[in-house]
């Protein structure tokens, strides 16, 4: 095994069971009005794979039912590439075969469908208990891969997102669904290069495209992540008004850096737009040199076409997550993980965007959690939710924090049968 492995081996290695487990054990009380499922995504790969990006996407999901956990399932997607491992990327006409891929990165719920997404491909649709439907293209209104961090605008209902990846023109493309699933817009985006353009922003007036310099590189497809750092390309932001879209977008160049996730965008009151990031000073920078993800803030004036950039916290995170009810509006706390894997400790980090206090829990030196998705409660505060791979044990647990006070011990510990893999993405999908 290479340096390059890390993804094949310790808590990142594949588990090879499929598991059902009714009525786990609980450390500490549930909160009664938890009901429903917490799913989370990541890369499983059957036999050895490239890059970590790249393994066959699993679901680890857990039923919280009115106080009790009533089972813990894991599902590999069945993608067609899966199913059939020699399926073609292109298909006989030269265009993407998009059906092939892995849908390992995220997982919404948006119009009574759940999706396993991954930016290469279509989305898959599972049920409730994680078996695989099939690829989704919206009624055959998609010919185009869905970014894996899409948005939905709380007061509209939409389903805001892009595809990327294709060789030719239109590199990109925004798409928006209506909030009972109809695909409604489609909207090339004019880019220069094939770059990888894993997220965006969504205000209640705007959206913003990230077109950053880590590039497509066709000499490497094949041996790795197929895109490079090039700052010759430039970086800059893209604005694009909901209200007209085929306007076009108003461009603004920022500093070279990458940013693979969104924490939350908002308009201001003088016409601005503060987006909050995870920002790389680079990214795969000779080689697979990548920079810590720190918490920015990027002020952009259309009017002006200029922008302000400003480090918020220079502590390393990424996994940034807020109250998904607020998304695009002033929110303001916001929550990121900074994952440890060599002795930790782990830390999982509550933000106050408005006075710019923080506070965080720290973990033990033998835990290691993912992402912590934000489930509201109904007296206004909320809930964290998270796996946690304990080391000692050689297993995980999903654990539950009060979000307002996330340096307490958790409110509540679910005990798993198994170890989850450290993984990317997931949600919380409420009953009803």
């Amino acid at each position: 095994m290479t340096t390059t492995d890390f993804h094949l081996a310790g808590p990142f290695a594949p588990v090879h069971d499929e598991l059902t487990a009714y009525d786990l054990p609980v450390t500490g009380a549930l909160p009664p009005e938890l009901t429903g499922w917490y799913l989370r995504n990541g890369p499983n790969p059957r036999s050895d794979s490239k890059h970590w990006f790249f393994g066959d996407g699993m679901v680890h999901g857990v039923r919280l039912e009115h106080g009790r956990a009533a089972w813990y399932r894991n599902r590999w997607v069945h993608t067609d590439s899966f199913d059939q491992p020699n399926s073609p990327i292109y298909n006989p006409d030269g265009t993407r075969n998009l059906r092939n891929g892995s849908a390992n990165t995220h997982i919404i719920n948006h119009a009574g469908r759940t999706l396993a997404l991954v930016e290469s491909s279509l989305p898959y649709e599972l049920t409730n208990d994680l078996d695989t439907i099939g690829a989704y293209d919206f009624d055959g209104e998609l010919a185009d891969s869905m970014t894996a961090h899409p948005k939905i605008c709380p007061t509209t209902g939409e389903l805001h997102f892009f595809g990327y990846g294709s060789l030719t023109a239109p590199h990109v493309s925004y798409y928006r669904a209506d909030a009972a699933g109809k695909l409604v817009v489609k909207q090339p985006i004019d880019v220069p290069g094939l770059t990888m353009m894993h997220d965006f922003a969504l205000t209640a007036s705007h959206a913003v495209f990230y077109d950053l310099p880590v590039v497509f590189d066709p000499a490497t497809v094949g041996n790795g992540m197929p895109y490079h750092w090039d700052e010759s390309y430039g970086a800059r932001l893209g604005v694009l008004r909901r209200n007209d879209p085929t306007a076009g977008v108003r461009w603004i160049e920022i500093n070279p850096c990458y940013a693979f996730h969104t924490l939350n965008a908002h308009d201001t009151a003088d016409g601005r737009i503060a987006v909050h990031v995870i920002r790389h000073d680079y990214m795969w920078r000779n080689g697979s040199d990548r920079a810590p993800g720190q918490l920015w803030r990027w002020t952009l004036d259309p009017a002006t076409g200029t922008v302000t950039e400003e480090c918020l916290d220079d502590r390393p995170a990424d996994f940034p997550r807020i109250d998904d009810r607020l998304t695009g509006t002033d929110v303001r706390f916001g929550h990121v993980t900074h994952l440890v894997v060599d002795g930790g400790p782990s830390v999982l980090r509550r933000h106050d965007l408005h006075t710019g206090a923080s506070a965080e829990h720290r973990f033990t030196p033998a835990q290691i959690p993912g992402e912590a998705v934000f489930v509201p409660a109904q007296d206004g505060g909320g809930w964290l939710l998270t796996y946690v791979y304990d080391r000692t044990t050689d297993r995980s647990d999903l654990v539950v924090f009060d979000a307002a006070n996330v340096a307490a011990a958790p409110v509540a510990t679910v005990h798993l049968p198994q170890r989850v893999p450290i993984g990317f993405h997931g949600n919380w999908l409420p009953e009803g």
